[in-house]
């Protein structure tokens, strides 16, 4: 709630009219005024943060005059400062694998408050928070017209427990709605709906105040939202419940990096090539926990869903955010997408008052810049492991040549082997596996080619999914997939047999404009059936292959092929059965269903055959640039938006009919699999404690570069030999019921057991070992759970050795509390991401960096040895340099110096609270 600072900060109240009504809102301008800064350069992205500061002052935390005025400074001093300060976003997203965990960590407190004597109703969000549920559908079903209701189905049958978790939990909380299955991806759904770019609500005098639309999210991809002028971004749910409580971010006054954009792209390249383009350019640039604002005549040609595009994939690029400000182009989207006249019309005269807005002459202080002209944009993909490893399209065939001799002694393929479809009998090569065909079973959803057999081999495409909120909800890419989809239908092409299609939009607008331009009919007969709403192939939710075409990958160590419309690729995420993964636009997804294969350059060989004989290449099937936009501007309408959003919190008839309890504190399943009340707060004390050195600390595991929250935190499916799988055999769930590890988020004791266990983990404690292994105590080989238990039971401390960028990619906040229940208790390595360092802190766990050049190769880690880290009982403060010994296998002892990546003193609170949480518990238990 906007509150009034003081006498310097309420000289920059103001009021402006807009849509017949008059508002208050803290005037950017009225502040230079008052003497408090020349802010009229900075760019609006920090802007946004800067009418934070003018507006909000709270006991603990307060926002100073000396904080206003660096952000002057700020400009002054090249776009860098090392002023922390505390910032309050206007409302908290969330999807359901990382919600659910955070409503079951708000039930224990409200446990937790009552143990402390304190009352339950205290733990309520004061912001408000949105959950909407979009990660648990999976495509069990594919390729056929049931593949909707068979998905959707399966889907209440094991989520069940959850569903009428969440929703004891949005009756029992104040300010927690929640958007039930099969409405949406949560972005598209924040983009399309939720977000206004300028919110409104009432002060403590009755006067309702306009301010910018913001917000954190428990999903990295919140980015998204910044392609529509909403400051938003990702945080592990830790964070995100400290906000929701009414606690502020506590951050540094970020840098910010410009990048021009001019030109307009050339015929046939998509926003899916542009943002990859963009994604390689920012990575290089290194932008972690920086933000990037777009600006530049070229947006003028730059649609918003195009821009949002772009923002999406923010996490991948290393920033905090990509920042669009407000222009004509935003004004345009919030009326096609329904939003009211009165709202837009507040929105550009707010934006042109405080200076949030993109006119001609835009040119603010930026910490560095960039340049691109869209002219200079191609046809590309990503992959096949990473979302910055950037491919034009033309090299994309030999490329991945190329990366297949780099894996195997010698190339499995001669480069001049055409793809052979074959009833040939005979032993296939090692790097080929022949598939039978099955005469009793004509089922494309299941992979099989009544009577036929055929050949996989290194490079096969075995998934072909349009998927994520990256691209599944832009209707320039969607309409462009479909025109693909339409001409080879046409022409008699279709998928190749082996590979599993999909489609998967964030958005119900997406199967009413598709079907409404013709082209859902086209997709269909490709394969391209809907299979829900909702984050499938891009978080692991790609759903089994069939029986023999994993059989087939997995007994011929075939390194087959993924390609996704999706924004993540990383190693072991789409499938346990796929090594390669590309990034991809949506129209190139469908080619590649098509073309079966990565090793066929789709730029210059025939991608098909029709029924007569003649090839088919892609030119012959790829839309142009204008038949996509006047089909975009003939179908999409603003109707469509206001009818699918009308009753969006509803849901339909099978969301209506979960039971669940009305009760002020959760009543606790015993035995349930899904929802287990975590042990954070059990035996809390009212007063915090201290931080202790670590002393006698194990190695747990010595990891490498770009260790990702996916390898960390669970997720997709697992084995019943697995340590989660056996704890959910012993509890008679049948490894048919066991779901993936996203859905069980809220049972921490299938959690842990998943922490640290991706498939593709390779701890270098052992010598060529993929999956969640380590030593244990004996020395001898086990997994890293079972390790982790025994070193607890035996009262040892455990650290992790990590390389550089630790902990990138998803906002998984089971990276951080996975790490703390392991006994964890500092985590050193080269470099970290954002918001897992957040996480770590949040959760007690110390971060630490190297110096002086160590690394954990220079140093010869074997994890054998013992380490000790003082210096943090006395005198602990942000980024301090302490000591750390190593004792060696040998008895030889070195000790070198780390800086604690505990950044801020809010931090350091936390720290001594056990957490985040712990502190805020704690107060709210104080405060009665």
């Amino acid at each position: 709630m906007p509150i009034v600072t003081g006498s310097d900060t309420a000289k920059t109240r103001r009021e402006l009219s807009a849509g017949g009504e008059r508002l208050a809102y803290y005037s950017i301008p009225a502040a230079t005024e008052a003497g408090l800064g020349d802010f009229s350069r900075l760019p609006a992205a920090l802007k946004v943060v800067l009418e934070n500061m003018l507006r909000f002052e709270d006991g603990g935390f307060t926002v100073s005059v000396e904080d206003i005025r660096a952000f002057a400074q700020w400009a002054q001093d090249g776009g860098r400062s090392d002023r922390e300060i505390a910032y309050r976003p206007a409302r908290v997203l969330m999807q359901d694998f990382t919600g659910v965990p955070a409503v079951v960590d708000l039930a224990a407190m409200r446990d937790g408050i009552k143990e402390l004597g304190g009352d339950a109703q205290r733990i309520n969000p004061l912001n408000p928070v949105d959950l909407v549920i979009d990660h648990s559908v999976m495509v069990d079903e594919f390729g056929n017209p049931r593949a909707f209701q068979r998905n959707v189905d399966l889907e209440y049958e094991r989520n069940m427990e959850r569903y009428q978790f969440l929703k004891w939990g949005q009756g029992a909380f104040n300010n927690f709605r929640v958007v039930p299955p099969g409405t949406g991806i949560c972005h598209q759904v924040n983009l399309e709906y939720l977000a206004q770019t300028v919110w409104t609500d009432t002060d403590q005098t009755g006067a309702t105040i306009a301010y910018p639309d913001t917000l954190v999210g428990t999903d990295s991809h919140t980015t998204m939202v910044n392609g529509l002028a909403v400051l938003g971004w990702g945080v592990g749910g830790i964070e995100a419940e400290a906000a929701m409580l009414g606690q502020p971010i506590s951050m540094l006054i970020p840098e910010v990096v410009g990048f021009k954009v001019t030109g307009a792209l050339r015929e046939g390249v998509t926003a899916t090539d542009l943002v990859l383009k963009v994604v390689k350019m920012l990575r290089d640039h290194k932008v972690v926990g920086k933000f990037v604002e777009f600006y530049g005549s070229g947006l003028d040609n730059m649609p918003l869903a195009d821009r949002a595009t772009i923002a999406n994939m923010a996490p991948e690029y290393g920033a905090t955010c990509g920042f669009f400000p407000v222009d004509d182009e935003t004004l345009r989207y919030l009326r096609q997408t329904g939003r009211t006249e009165q709202r837009i019309a507040l929105v550009e005269a707010y934006a042109k008052a405080n200076g949030f807005w993109r006119g001609a002459d835009y040119e603010p202080v930026y910490t560095s810049t960039l340049h691109l002209d869209l002219g200079d944009v191609v046809p590309a993909i990503s992959g096949p492991k990473r979302p910055q490893d950037h491919v034009a399209l033309d090299v994309a065939a030999q490329t991945f040549k190329d990366y297949i001799i780099g894996l195997r002694p010698a190339p499995s393929v001669p480069k001049d082997q055409k793809y052979n479809m074959t009833e040939e009998g005979g032993s296939p090569a090692p790097s080929q596996a022949e598939i039978p065909g099955d005469e009793h079973s004509g089922e494309q959803s299941r992979g099989r080619v009544e009577g036929q057999s055929y050949r996989l081999r290194d490079g096969s495409v075995v998934i072909a999914a349009i998927t994520s909120c990256t691209n599944t909800s832009n209707p320039y890419v969607l309409m462009a997939a479909g025109l693909v989809a339409k001409k080879a239908n046409e022409l008699g092409l279709t998928r190749k047999p082996w590979v599993k299609t999909s489609l998967a939009p964030g958005s119900q607008v997406v199967e009413e404009y598709l079907r409404a331009a013709g082209l859902q009919e086209h997709l269909d007969a490709l394969g391209f059936n809907l299979v829900g709403f909702g984050c499938t192939t891009c978080i692991g939710n790609s759903g089994p292959l069939a029986p023999e075409i994993s059989k087939s990958i997995n007994d011929n160590d075939l390194v087959a092929v993924s390609v996704l419309s999706g924004n993540r690729n990383f190693e072991g995420r789409i499938s346990p059965d796929v090594r390669a993964n590309y990034l991809a636009s949506p129209p190139l997804v469908v080619a590649y269903a098509i073309a079966g294969d990565m090793n066929i350059d789709i730029t210059r060989e025939p991608i098909g055959q029709t029924p007569e004989g003649p090839d088919v290449y892609l030119r012959d099937i790829w839309p142009t640039s204008r038949e996509v936009a006047e089909l975009v501007e003939k179908i999409v309408t603003r109707e469509m938006f206001q009818a699918k959003y009308a009753d969006v919190f509803k849901g339909d008839e099978r969301w209506q009919a979960v039971e669940t309890t009305d009760s002020e504190t959760y009543d606790w399943p015993p035995a349930s699999t899904y929802i287990q009340n975590p042990p954070y707060f059990r035996g809390m004390s009212r007063d915090a404690g201290v931080i202790t050195d670590i002393d006698g600390a194990r190695v747990l595991a010595i990891l490498g570069d770009m260790i990702t929250t996916d390898h960390i935190s669970p997720a997709g499916s697992f084995k019943p030999t697995s340590p989660a799988g056996r704890y959910l055999t012993e509890r008679q769930v049948a490894p048919a019921d066991f779901n993936s590890y996203g859905s069980r988020r809220g049972n921490h004791e299938v959690m842990m057991r998943g922490t640290f266990a991706n498939i593709r983990i390779k701890n270098e404690m052992l010598d060529g070992v993929e999956g969640g292994y380590t030593k244990g105590p004996d020395g001898e080989q086990t997994s890293i759970y079972d390790a982790a238990m025994e070193w607890q039971q035996r009262g040892t401390p455990l650290v992790i050795i990590g390389g550089v960028e630790y902990g990138a990619g998803s906002s998984r906040d089971w990276a951080a509390k996975g790490t703390n229940l392991l006994g964890v208790k500092a985590v050193i390595a080269e470099s970290f991401e954002r918001i897992h360092r957040s996480n770590l802190v949040g959760m007690g766990v110390i971060p630490f960096e190297f110096t002086n050049g160590d690394t954990r190769k220079s140093l010869g880690l074997t994890g054998d040895e013992v380490i000790s880290i003082h210096g943090l009982a006395d005198d602990f403060r942000p980024l301090k340099i302490v000591p750390a010994t190593i004792r060696r296998a040998d008895g030889s002892e070195q000790t070198i110096q780390l800086k604690a990546r505990v950044d801020t003193e809010v931090e350091i609170v936390y720290l001594k609270n056990g957490g985040v949480l712990h502190y805020v518990l704690r107060n709210l238990a104080k405060a009665g």
